[in-house]
């Protein structure tokens, strides 16, 4: 007898979030931050805080990386930009930014 996993979202992403994700180095934070996705996918985005309209996943993990995204209807989620601890500030403004351009544009992330 099989088992049969249901997606409960559709995680799309920003070109800045999958130029930052492609830059790192670190290929463990790499797959700790893509397992995180993953686990949104299947409906736990763990330990998360929301701020005007924001979503920020925080990954424990090396100097603490920060996911940025909004909710866009009720089971799709767009991935802005990510960042650490130490960028925090100016990556919140960006996610802001961004947001703020996607929802004037009427654009959506491609589907990650």
């Amino acid at each position: 007898m099989g088992y049969t996993v249901q997606l409960m979202n559709t995680i799309k992403s920003t070109d800045v979030f999958d130029a930052w994700i492609g830059g790192l180095k670190d290929q463990v934070a790499r797959a700790k931050i893509l397992g995180r996705i993953n686990r949104a996918r299947l409906g736990n985005f763990g330990d998360t805080k929301y701020f005007d309209g924001i979503g920020e996943m925080r990954v424990d993990f090396g100097p603490g990386y920060r996911l940025y995204f909004a909710k866009e209807g009720n089971t799709v989620y767009v991935l802005l930009c990510g960042g650490d601890k130490s960028t925090q500030r100016k990556d919140i403004k960006n996610a802001k930014e961004l947001l703020s351009t996607l929802q004037a544009a009427g654009q959506q992330g491609s589907t990650r």
